[in-house]
């Protein structure tokens, strides 16, 4: 049975560097052996997290959606913008929402025996690195074993090629062996 890979944009703006990031990702996990979902958070959306919201009305559509979509698959891959030098709102939102209880169920739940890979873009010289410490904090306190290897795409205004591949043969080798690894890893703990 192939990995099943979910590539979650951090980004819901129609032309976002992190959704071209997440697509050309997506077709590179598919050449790492692995099945791939790209989602866009758009099509899950979410209020801003208030606990009356959810005392009152519960766990919105958009988060029982994506959490129904996250438990079929085994992994991740974040492909997130970078904010103030930190994730962006709608991307810590949503995984605040989906570590919520739910149904029978502890809000973690979702997350925990998942693996991840992270990505990053920016027009910026340093690709939205500095996001990814966060992010990576924040999916280990969830539970999620994040691997190692991560990719930081700078100046993404240049980064793609029309197909919407990545332009620099060095940057799709190096997603493609992120890939891989995540592929590796989360096969070896399936055993």
């Amino acid at each position: 049975m192939a990995i099943r890979i979910l590539v979650i944009p951090g980004s819901t703006r129609t032309d976002a560097f992190s959704k071209k990031l997440a697509r050309a990702a997506g077709k590179l996990v598919v050449q790492a052996g692995a099945e791939a979902t790209v989602v866009d958070l758009r099509d899950f959306a979410m209020p801003l997290y208030d606990g009356d919201l959810e005392a009152g009305e519960g766990v919105p559509d958009g988060a029982v959606r994506l959490r129904s979509v996250m438990k079929q698959h085994e992994a991740l891959m974040v492909c997130t913008a970078e904010y103030n030098s930190s994730l962006p709102a709608v991307l810590k939102n949503t995984i605040d929402w989906l570590s919520r209880p739910y149904a029978a169920e502890p809000g973690v739940s979702v997350f925990k025996h998942k693996t991840a890979a992270l990505l990053s873009s920016s027009p910026g010289a340093l690709g939205g690195m500095r996001g990814l410490v966060h992010l990576r904090q924040i999916l280990m306190n969830l539970g999620v074993l994040v691997i190692t290897e991560q990719f930081s795409l700078s100046n993404a205004a240049n980064g793609f090629a029309a197909d919407g591949s990545l332009v620099d043969a060095k940057h799709t080798a190096t997603v493609l062996g992120i890939a891989q690894r995540l592929v590796h890893v989360t096969s070896r703990l399936l055993g």
